[in-house]
């Protein structure tokens, strides 16, 4: 290996040595490909593993990776959801010395899943509306800590289950730029624009190669337009109410924690009159439940699972008898006589079809529908059988889902098979 080999990590790993770096990313040997579905990207993407962790390389120049790596090690200090930077690997040659373009490594956010990825058949319009929610979310985050993205996009993100909704992180920061100072609004539209029209394309696309069921794809793409906007507005404009109705203060801070943000400081004036209060909070990122789950039981999930999970508890800590005051001591007694032993109860062949909070969530899911049909409670033992034997066995493994071959850059177009499982479709 030629010895101007440059390795950038945070963390070196002596296994990077290891694999082909002289040879172009599109000739690498099967024994070092592992195969799972991509997005659509301008650079040439594989998949390998490393120290027991599937990781992405992405070929480019040189600068280029240096400057990704770095936006995304800011990134991640901000607590954005993102994927985790491993290496920048420049100065690679061929054996006969030619050079060849850097690589930026970045490991693969287990469970997670490209958009195409997830409609193995086709595209239903609520599942459409929640991957644009979902990426909506995450526009506001990246805007609120003064990210600008450059490149919005159904590609550029990935996807993970979460509690029936989706959770979205940014793949790729190429294009980004980081401004201490915020970001302008003309800025931020430039960016929900970018997001419209690309989500439009996206969506034409697959309407092209018949993955699209009652779908519109300029609708789609509006909804990321009013879901930003609506975002924004909970989180950053002014509220003004008459001094009787002190309580909308509670209610701000109530509406804001339920969409995952916390308050960290909040500006309150009142008129020279003193008749009415005006407020504005000041917010911090996203992850109210988040914490408030690892504080309690050490669990580190999404936003949306934790809050289900939270649910679940404080129904735990209620019907035990516990009070508030008992929180702590509740949330022990959960995570070890309910929580736990679901998880373990999973056949261990079957533990990569949903990443442990998610198949909780659908147990608690599963044990509401199975209420629901007999109009009877249901314990808890049975419903997971039921669960296992019924749902979980049907599922596609989401820990590592396999996918085309990767020495194509784009996934092939999926045909529709008379045999479609719903559980597919969700």
């Amino acid at each position: 290996m030629p010895d101007s080999l440059r390795i950038t990590a945070a963390e070196t790993d002596p296994q990077l040595l290891t694999l082909p770096w002289s040879t172009r990313l599109e000739d690498w040997p099967a024994q070092h490909i592992v195969k799972l579905p991509k997005g659509i990207s301008r650079h040439i993407v594989r998949f390998s593993e490393l120290s027991g962790q599937v990781i992405a390389v992405k070929e480019t120049t040189a600068e280029m990776a240096q400057r990704e790596y770095d936006m995304l090690g800011a990134l991640a200090k901000l607590d954005v959801p993102c994927v985790r930077r491993v290496a920048v690997i420049a100065g690679r040659h061929t054996p006969q010395g030619a050079p060849l373009p850097a690589a930026l490594v970045t490991a693969h956010l287990k469970f997670s899943m490209p958009y195409r990825a997830l409609f193995t058949h086709s595209l239903r319009p609520d599942t459409a509306t929640r991957l644009v929610d979902a990426l909506a979310l995450l526009l506001v985050r990246l805007h609120n800590v003064g990210f600008y993205w450059g490149d919005v996009s159904l590609s550029n993100t990935l996807f993970r289950r979460d509690a029936g909704a989706f959770a979205a992180y940014l793949v790729d920061a190429e294009t980004g730029e980081l401004h201490e100072d915020g970001l302008s609004d003309g800025q931020r539209d430039h960016d929900l624009d970018l997001a419209r029209t690309n989500i439009a394309g996206e969506i034409l696309d697959l309407a092209a190669s018949g993955r699209v069921e009652g779908v519109d794809p300029v609708a789609v793409a509006d909804g990321i337009v009013s879901a930003y906007r609506g975002l924004w507005s909970a989180i950053h404009d002014e509220q003004t109410f008459s001094v009787s109705e002190v309580w909308r203060i509670t209610e701000r801070v109530r509406h804001l924690n339920e969409l995952g943000f916390d308050i960290d400081e909040m500006s309150i004036e009142t008129e020279a009159s003193g008749t009415r209060v005006s407020i504005q909070p000041k917010v911090v990122d996203a992850g109210h439940h988040t914490r408030r789950l690892i504080r309690l039981t050490g669990l580190d999930v999404e936003e949306n699972q934790a809050r289900r999970l939270l649910n679940d508890l404080d129904e735990f800590r209620l019907r035990a008898g516990r009070s508030e005051e008992e929180e702590e001591l509740a949330a022990h007694e959960w995570l070890t006589q309910v929580f736990e032993p679901v998880v373990r109860a999973i056949p261990f062949e079957l533990r990569g079809k949903l990443e442990p909070a998610e198949v909780y969530h659908q147990v608690l899911e599963h044990r509401w529908f199975l209420q629901e049909q007999r109009e009877a409670s249901v314990p808890l033992a049975e419903v997971l059988t039921n669960y296992i034997r019924d749902v979980l066995r049907h599922r596609r493994d989401e820990a590592t889902i396999m996918g085309p071959l990767t020495e194509t850059l784009t996934a092939p177009i999926g045909t529709r098979s008379p045999e479609v499982d719903w559980r597919d479709l969700v």
